[in-house]
This record gives structure tokens, sequence and C-alpha cells, in this order.
């Protein structure tokens, strides 16, 4: 017996599509799911727009499969849009469809994957497409912090498509293929008369650089499945007991060597976040985005963690604006799921200028006090550097909620540089007792055991036992009393 909807397409599009090199809806869902896993519902769901019907338009499974299956083992729902059938564009039933498969996946507590491709709204049935999409936003709220909701726009989104996806924990596009915008080029062109192409305007380099609404891009569609599989494996396997690495019995020299002497020269923080994750390896979340904050999904002795850090190669790692949305969105994510987070700080300040004092700067580095004085997921902070004002505060202080705090013996805890501190506070002296005096203060202060002596840090601690020291901290931390605290809580796209 021949059954025409199941694993395979029934239109010329498809067949075109296939010749181009590109993955069709199936195909998609195939290589998100474990082989032979995945349960199709839904596929014989019909538009009840008659001009479709008779143009022949409409399909069977209206534009969408949806169904669920496992990853990695673990049950997942997906739903993937066809744009061989209307263009991928949104009408009442598809809607429902969505609809139906988000509200299970909240019965099982499991995750929703998304791959979009989608024109927006079918025109041809009017208000009820708009109101299907109101219902899919209302859902992907409800949902949210409740279920990991995961979108990976693989080709055109355009207008209310667009929205389901930033309502989503993580999105992914594909560059060169996915496009996301509200109002096209050819809107744009008409009413401002600005000439810009689809790429420049909504493609993923766009939104992974500049917008920050893409979480995550890839090359091809078949890496961009791939890396979705490795994400829900992070959030799935939160304790990979059979692989965990031995607890290092001596320091890392490598943890020594990578900061220099010199406070007023960069280094690279990566390299620090390689030598205390597991094999090095780690997802960097909005890595084009904000590069002066690193937010990155990593394992610390096969515990998933949330790393946020400072990057001094960028900005000399201030936190400006999109830093600080970047980094509270992250915390938000974290908290929301559970995963611990880890801060590596080396911040000597927010990012002055008129620009971000106008553009909120105040109101976005709130963001960041708030999403870590609301978690309550363990967090450790370990002060690398320089962790000066406000900004080291807004890196996840003991006094914003930090379990532990460790600090580097080069690491200054100060409202601002210990030299540039002494200059003021000395400034009326005579010039040779002012040097003596601020000396003496930079002595004192250009170190952290003025706040180690008030319990503002735990430990003072070598660089080389870091990752031991944060292993049995994590540890220690896992079977945390917290839990009576948790409120749940949403994740807002900040």
């Amino acid at each position: 017996m021949n059954f025409p909807g199941l694993w395979r397409n029934a239109s010329p599009a498809a067949d075109e599509r296939e010749n181009t090199g590109r993955l069709t809806a199936r195909e998609r869902l195939e290589r998100l799911f474990d082989p032979g896993s995945f349960v199709e519902i839904g596929s014989q769901v019909l538009s009840r727009n008659r001009e479709l019907i008779e143009s022949r338009r409409a399909a069977a499974g209206d534009g969408a499969i949806t169904g669920f299956g496992a990853v990695n083992g673990q049950t997942v729902y997906a739903y993937a849009q066809d744009v061989s059938v209307a263009g991928g564009s949104l009408g009442e039933m598809q809607a429902a469809k969505i609809v139906k498969l988000i509200r299970l996946a909240l019965d099982a507590g499991a995750p929703v994957v998304a791959f979009i491709e989608s024109g927006g709204a079918r025109i041809q049935e009017g208000i009820d497409a708009l109101g299907g999409y109101g219902n899919i936003f209302y859902w992907n709220t409800r949902a949210s912090g409740k279920i990991l909701q995961i979108s990976a726009v693989m080709g055109a989104c355009a207008g209310g498509a667009a929205y389901s996806p930033a309502l989503n924990d993580f999105i992914f596009m594909v560059k060169g293929k996915g496009k996301m915008f509200v109002t096209g080029p050819d809107v744009i062109r008409s009413v401002t008369g600005e000439q810009i192409t689809a790429e420049e305007l909504g493609g993923a380099e766009t939104h992974g650089t500049v917008s920050g609404v893409a979480h995550f891009t890839e090359d091809t569609e078949i890496s961009c499945v791939r890396r979705i599989r490795e994400l829900l494996d992070y959030f799935f396997c939160r304790r990979k007991t059979s692989e965990r690495p031995d607890v290092p019995a001596s320091g890392d020299g490598r943890l020594r060597t990578c900061v220099p002497d010199n406070i007023r020269r960069p280094y690279d923080m990566y390299e620090i976040i390689r030598c205390l994750t597991d094999g090095g390896t780690f997802l960097d979340y909005m890595k084009g985005y904000a590069p002066n904050m690193i937010t990155c999904l990593a394992r610390v002795n096969g515990m998933t963690v949330g790393i946020v850090a400072n990057q001094p190669m960028t900005l000399a790692g201030c936190i400006d604006i999109n830093g600080a949305d970047k980094a509270a969105r992250f915390v938000r994510t974290c908290d929301a799921y559970r995963i611990p987070v880890v801060s590596l700080v080396d911040v000597p300040g927010f990012l002055p200028g008129v620009g971000q004092e106008h553009g909120g700067i105040i109101r976005h580095g709130a963001k960041m006090l708030y999403a870590y004085a609301e978690s309550t997921v363990p967090k450790v902070t370990i002060i690398i550097r320089k962790a000066y004002g406000g900004a080291y505060l807004a890196m996840g202080c003991r006094e914003l909620g930090a379990d532990y705090v460790f600090a580097w013996p080069q690491a200054e805890i100060a409202v601002m540089g210990a030299e540039g501190a002494a200059d003021i506070i000395f400034r009326h002296m005579e010039p040779e007792e002012k040097e003596e005096k601020k000396r003496a203060y930079v002595e004192e202060f250009s170190n952290p055991y003025a706040a180690a002596k008030r319990g503002i840090v735990d430990e003072v601690i070598d660089p080389g036992d870091t990752r031991r020291i944060l292993i049995r901290t994590l540890e220690a931390l896992a079977p945390s009393t917290k839990e009576a605290e948790r409120k749940r809580h949403g994740n807002i796209p900040l």
C-alpha cells in the first residue's frame, strides 16, 4: 500500500527544491530526529478555504508537518513549514496544528523545535490567518520558561511569521538562506526610498551581528540541524555521569600565564574558558553580537553550566547596552531551565559615552542586575582581574546572590582602579607626599585581599587551581536547597 504523505515529497515544487541542494521540510525533520523515531500527527488536516482547494494550492497537512520523536533518546516535538504548499504561508488550520503541538509538548514537558520558512499570513484566509498567529504567540508565551522552544529560520520569515521565533528561547538562522523581517525590502524601498537587499535587511549575518535577533548562525542547513541537536543535549544531559573526566589533582599551568601582569594589556577570555571546560569545548551563544560580553553553554566535569564573561579583547571588556541585554537574557534563560551560572569577571566599568547614556545604559544595565538578583540557580563568580564600580555588581557579585565568589591574586575589586582612586583621594597633597600616599594606597588595594577580609570574596585562589575548585563548588551546590525559593518566570526577549 502506498502512503503518499509519509516521509516523501508529493509536489513538483518539492522535487525542484531537492535539485537546488536545499533540504525539504521532511528532510529537516529526518535529520533532527533519531532514525525511525518520528511520529507524524495531523497529516490529513486541510485548509477550509474554497479558493485554495479549487486552485489545487491546498494540500493535506496544510503546509506544515507536525509530530514528535526522539533526539538523543529524549522526546522532542517539532514542526516544519513546507514552502512547497502555498508558499509556506500560515492559515487557520496550519496554526491550529502548531498550537496543538505546543500544547501537547507542554503536557509532556518536552521541547519544541520549529523549522520556519514562510511568506507570512495567508492572504486568502484574511483575519483567520492573523488570528492563527495570535494563537501561536499566546501559546509560545504560555510555554515560555516551562519548555524549551527553538526556532530554525531556514528560508523566508516575513511579517507575522517573524514573531513566533522572537518569542522562543533560541533562534538559529542559515546563512544565505534564512531571512527575517517585518516589512520587506520592496516595502521599505517604496516608503522610504532606501535601496537594500533582503540579505542586508534581515539575513543571518545581519541578525547575528547587528540586530541580535539570531542567537546562532550556521553555514548550511545540515550544520544547523546538527547544532540544534547539540544544544538540546546540553539541556537534556545536564550531568553526563558516564563521561565525567577526573577532577584534576594538580593545577593547570596555562591558567597561571594567560593573564598579562600589565593590567592595561588585553588577553583572550576564551583561553580561560577553554581551560575550565571539559575538552575545551562550549556552545557560543550570540557569538557575533556584543563580542565584549561572552555567553556560552559548557560542561564542567560533566555538568552543564552557563558561562557569562567579559572579553578584554573588545571594548576592554566594558559593558555596553547590547552586552547588558545579551547577558541578562542569557542569565534568565539559564535560570528558567535550572542551569548553574558561572561568571568570569574582568570589567573596568560600563562603557562611557553620550550615545550609551542617551540609549539608556542605566535601563539596560539594570536588566543585568535584575537577572542576577532574580535567579535562584547556583551561581559561582570568579574575579579574574578588574571588577570596578557598578559593572562589578552587574556581573553577579555576592550581594546580588552569588553563592561563592573567588578571586585571582591580581584581582582588583573597587569603585574604580586603585591608581585613579588615589589621584582623587590625595589630589590636594603636595607632590612628594601625594606620590608616597598613592604608592601605599595602590599597594594595599591593587589586590583582592581587602575584599576577602570583609567576606566579599570567599577565597583568593591560585589561578591554576580554578578548574578543580570550580568542579568541587558546583558539586557542592548541585543538591541546592534553593529549590523552595524558585518562582517560575518566562523568558521574555530582552
